[in-house]
């Protein structure tokens, strides 16, 4: 195990962190929520079309049907669209035209969650319902013309094409659950700048492309465990800060990929198009999309060497962005190197590291059915089925409990349809024997390390850097929250026959049963003969505090 590695921050990155925090100073005082997505960050999201802003030929939107429920968007050459620049630009209304499940929350750049509950009573979300999380407006990058860079290698440097990509390396998918690391920054109290995510910035799909560790074996890199690789997007205009991550290699040979297709398609620009790293189990924004290259390293993004000209940086999205900082701390602690990942273990441990990275997701849950507000009444059996799904990033997730009570009391769920791996969510249901009557429901996940969600989010005066007392800790930018009243539902269920109410089996018929849960959207038949990466196992496992199981069975050639 090496060290985490600190020292004073060089000049140049303090002015940089310096402007940063000001700006968000100025925001949080304002009562600024909407509209400062351009400071506190998160990643995921897919697109191609809209309004174009290049003179070069645009793109238009071909629809498939996906599985889960939605379509598929592929981008096709076309001459429609404005030509200004080197980018997309949408009105809100056109934002949402081409993303109907999703709330809008800023169109420039393009922002925007799943508007509603019963996107979680699905195992694999459509690209009409997935997240979209974006710094700068989506670059328009032709495929054909399109390299990734690969520097930091002990005999040069090289240019990856996308041909290459596809045609030389093995082909595998993976199926991950993607989450904002500002999900849940709404329920914040006092509110905190930033996209106000609720519930909606997180989605499961498949994604295809190339084992990150085939590359990184064919060009010889440095893969020791203490090496780190940085990645960069190309989504920043000239003279803004460059969206970089730095991923552990002992991560990066694990399971990650270069990604172009989701879910059998391609990705749509808002998402990355034409590729983009896939870290399975690991916040989003670490998920880095529009990928130009690729550094190898023996430390994080850190230092005046990531500083280039007129004030731009790569360090910034990597070292003062997507940190837990408390009230308590003017600015996050900068680390040259760090060795733990599990972001509940760093805030459990700050005097090894004073201020989280987002990393590995933490345990959560979400009720998809019923939804907020619903009235329900029993179904013949005289139940109402909750459903929903559960994840734990790195971890699998041990058992659900569900509360209809506004958590006095609880009980176990159980878990039905596939499970892939620990990288994806879990789906659930409850049989619950309801009386007429209002109720609070509320979902709670326990992970393979017995980690369960805690209940609320912390006042700022607690000055907490860790999950203490059943509290999220409060922290500047509302990263990370998987506390689960606020996720809660308020339901009425009634005894039925009015003709306004929703009958209680929300797993079968089109909520979640059919193609939405099984067959088709299942990971059995759909990867083609493709490399699986991750621990597929049993399509089903019995839920509440039972641990799910793992068969370690991957296909041959797997990375």
């Amino acid at each position: 195990m090496t060290e985490n590695k600190t020292e004073d921050e060089p000049a140049t990155d303090r002015s940089q962190s310096d402007r940063y925090l000001s700006r968000r100073r100025y925001l949080a005082a304002a009562g600024v929520t909407a509209g400062a997505g351009v400071l506190a960050g998160c990643g995921g999201g897919d697109q191609s079309g809209g309004n174009e802003t290049t003179g070069a030929a645009g793109t238009t939107v071909a629809e498939t049907a996906t599985a889960g429920g939605g379509t598929e968007q592929t981008a096709e050459a076309t001459t429609e669209g404005g030509a200004t620049g080197d980018s997309y630009s949408y009105t809100k209304q056109q934002l949402k035209q081409k993303y109907p499940g999703l709330e809008i929350l800023s169109p420039e750049p393009p922002n925007g969650q799943a508007d509603d509950l019963s996107t979680y009573t699905s195992f694999l979300t459509g690209v009409d319902s997935e997240y979209i999380r974006s710094h700068y407006n989506s670059p328009k990058i032709d495929e054909a013309e399109h390299t990734i860079s690969f520097t930091g290698l002990s005999d040069g440097e090289a240019e990856i094409s996308m041909e290459e990509l596809k045609r030389d390396y093995p082909t595998a998918s993976v199926v991950h659950t993607m989450q904002c690391s500002g999900n849940g920054r709404s329920y914040f109290e006092p509110q905190v700048a930033g996209n106000p995510w609720s519930f909606g910035a997180t989605d499961t799909a498949r994604y295809t492309g190339t084992p990150l560790s085939a590359v990184l074996e064919a060009y010889g890199a440095d893969t020791s465990d203490e090496m780190w690789l940085s990645v960069m997007g190309e989504d920043a205009p000239e003279g803004e800060d460059v969206f970089a991550r730095s991923i552990p290699m002992q991560k990066a040979t694990d399971d990650c990929m270069l990604a172009y297709e989701r879910n059998g398609s391609a990705l749509t620009a808002e998402h990355g198009f034409p590729v983009r790293l896939i870290v399975p189990g690991w916040y989003g924004c670490n998920n880095v999309k529009w990928l130009g290259r690729m550094h190898v390293m023996e430390k994080m993004l850190y230092g005046p060497q990531w500083n280039g000209e007129q004030d731009r940086t790569y360090t910034h999205w990597q070292q003062s962005s997507y940190r837990i900082i408390p009230v308590q701390d003017e600015e996050p602690k900068r680390y040259e190197s760090i060795d733990t990942f599990d972001v509940h273990e760093q805030m459990q441990n700050t005097d090894e590291i004073r201020n989280a990275y987002m990393y590995d997701q933490l345990v959560k849950s979400l009720i998809g059915y019923p939804g907020q507000d619903a009235t329900v009444s029993p179904g013949i059996d005289g139940t109402v089925e909750v459903v929903g799904v559960a994840w734990a990033g790195d971890d699998e997730v041990d058992g659900v409990e569900i509360s209809t009570d506004g958590g006095e009391t609880w009980n176990d769920a159980e878990f039905f349809g596939p499970s892939p791996g620990p990288a994806a969510w879990r789906q659930y249901r409850y049989r619950w024997d309801a009386d007429p009557g209002d109720y609070t429901l509320a979902s709670r996940a326990t992970d393979g390390e017995g980690r369960t969600q805690p209940a609320t989010i912390s006042k700022p005066d607690e000055n907490l850097r860790g999950i203490t007392d059943d509290k999220y800790p409060w922290n500047k930018d509302g990263y990370g929250s998987n506390a689960y009243m606020p996720e809660s539902v308020d339901v009425t269920v009634t005894s039925g026959g009015d003709g306004n109410t929703t009958g209680g089996n929300a797993s079968s018929g089109n909520a979640t049963g059919g193609n939405a849960t099984s067959g088709n959207a299942t990971t059995g038949n759909d990867t083609g003969g493709e490399t699986t990466i991750g621990n597929p196992s049993g399509d089903t496992t019995a839920g509440g505090n039972t641990s799910t199981t793992s068969g370690n069975s991957t296909t041959d050639g797997g990375s």
